[in-house]
């Protein structure tokens, strides 16, 4: 009777342990109106197709044409309307970087949010999805290349920035479009003019977004020993034509010109939701994710408030926008807190000199430490052909117009970045492998069971 009793209870118990297990028993009671996050294009024909959403969102839109946050919230139609819109999947929608779609997706989020908001916040949600995966792989992929466990002495003499150039070359699609943006951050458009921006930012974009992480983090975040190396990361994104201008606006009137358009709105944003410096974690990055905020700093280049190196120092990473505090009046000191999370960012400076390193914070048993280091100006000296060797000295012999340039019958500038030329390895290079782990296989429920019911089991037939 015992052992029938017994018996009962252990299959009962695994049944009821199984179902606790399963994530289906996750869409219970305990997750009612919680809704899975959508992409907001997706989330539009959703809510085109029910009746009440749609003539809701018509109205929103037409309440926030041409009026401030208050004056759309005083009228009785607009403020219900958007009450209703927060019940709806355009509330809780999210865009991908560099999706098919993405303006559209941008445009859709905002025209909900910018009414939720007052307008002026300092710190934006950002609207893409957050970046959960670390990508460790890459940053195993970037120790092999910067001599991580070699010789020291081969590594220290290594020019990591002029070899990541030479992979890019390995590669058809980075080989393209690093080509392109190169010949069109150079191209001089007249004696006054001596490129076209626009389309240096648009090319630059492109290149970012479409070409994989492994190559573009290389570029941007090699680690370096020397000047010469560090020029040639300071060059990277053509600064001339991307970057530098005849004077340095307010960043405050850049941050207003930059929240105009969608895109950069949306990527300055992004950047502050995962680089702004948390002293509640290890690495001072939002939950210790170098990734998330590596590829957030990428995401700003090509638009008005890109980012770069402010000097060729190999010893001090300090970036900024091309902007000053200067003429800022009573908004000095909200100004100079905008300036300071690029030019004084734990976050971004741990994590660009983690991934140059070759290191990650799952990798280490301690978070890393490097001191701010507020290195003296030098002059800006011309950027170094791929296949200059990191021994040679930064002098003016060594400046040739690049042939790539020369072959495409292009006219090419007098900037101080047109020597950047290619150069072919024979080497081949491997990504790192990739390995998913299932959190909840049935095997793992199984042994879950097991291990709860059998102490009870045992308990059972002892009495």
């Amino acid at each position: 009777m015992i052992l029938a009793n017994a018996f009962c209870l252990f299959f009962f118990l695994d049944e009821t342990l199984r179902s606790l297990a399963s994530p289906s028993s996750l869409q219970g009671s305990e997750l009612h109106g919680w809704r899975p996050p959508v992409d907001c294009v997706r989330a539009n024909e959703l809510c085109a197709a029910e009746s009440n959403c749609s003539s809701r969102y018509r109205t929103l839109r037409q309440c926030l044409a041409g009026r401030d946050r208050n004056t759309m919230l005083a009228n009785k139609e607009c403020q219900a309307a958007l009450e209703v819109l927060q019940e709806s999947p355009l509330y809780d929608c999210r865009c991908k970087r560099a999706m098919k779609k993405e303006l559209q997706c941008l445009q859709i989020y905002w025209s909900i949010h910018l009414g939720l908001t007052e307008g002026g916040e300092f710190y934006e949600a950002s609207p893409y999805e957050p970046v959960t995966s670390r990508l460790s792989d890459i940053f195993r992929l970037a120790s092999i290349f910067s001599g991580t466990g070699a010789d020291p002495v081969v590594s220290a003499k290594s020019n990591h920035c002029l070899d990541a150039a030479k992979a890019c070359n390995l590669n058809d699609n980075c080989k393209k479009l690093r080509s392109s943006y190169i010949s069109i951050c150079n191209r001089e458009i007249s004696s006054t003019e001596r490129c076209n921006r626009r389309k240096c930012h648009k090319a630059l974009r492109q290149f970012f977004d479409r070409v994989p992480s492994e190559y573009t983090y290389r570029m941007l975040f090699c680690s370096c020993q020397d000047q010469a190396c560090a020029e040639r990361r300071r060059q990277t994104i053509l600064p001339s034509c991307s970057y530098e201008d005849k004077e340095k606006p307010n960043c405050l009137d850049l941050r207003t010109l930059c929240r105009i358009d969608h895109l950069c709105r949306s990527r300055l944003a992004d950047f502050h939701a995962n680089c702004r410096a948390s002293y509640r974690t290890l690495t001072s990055c939002p939950a210790d994710n170098y990734q998330a905020c590596l590829g957030s700093y990428a995401g700003m280049i090509g638009f008005d408030m890109t980012p770069n190196y402010v000097d060729s120092s190999p010893t001090g990473i300090v970036v900024s926008p091309w902007c000053n505090c200067r003429g800022s009046g009573n908004q000095e000191e909200e100004c100079e807190k905008f300036l300071r999370d690029f030019t004084e960012n734990p976050c971004l400076r741990n994590a660009i000199q983690a991934f140059g390193n070759g290191t990650d914070v799952n990798m280490s048993p301690k978070g890393p430490s490097f001191p701010a280091t507020q290195a003296p100006r030098v002059e800006k000296t011309p950027s170094l052909p791929d296949d200059l060797s990191d021994s040679t000295s930064l002098g003016t012999s060594v400046i040739t117009t690049c042939t790539s340039i020369q072959e495409q019958g292009l006219k090419a500038n007098n900037s101080k970045e047109l020597s950047m030329c290619f150069t072919e390895l024979t080497t081949n290079i491997s990504p790192g492998s990739k390995k998913v782990i299932k959190l909840y296989s049935g095997s793992s429920r199984a042994r879950l069971s097991t291990a709860l019911v059998l102490p009870l089991l045992m308990l059972i037939l002892a009495l």
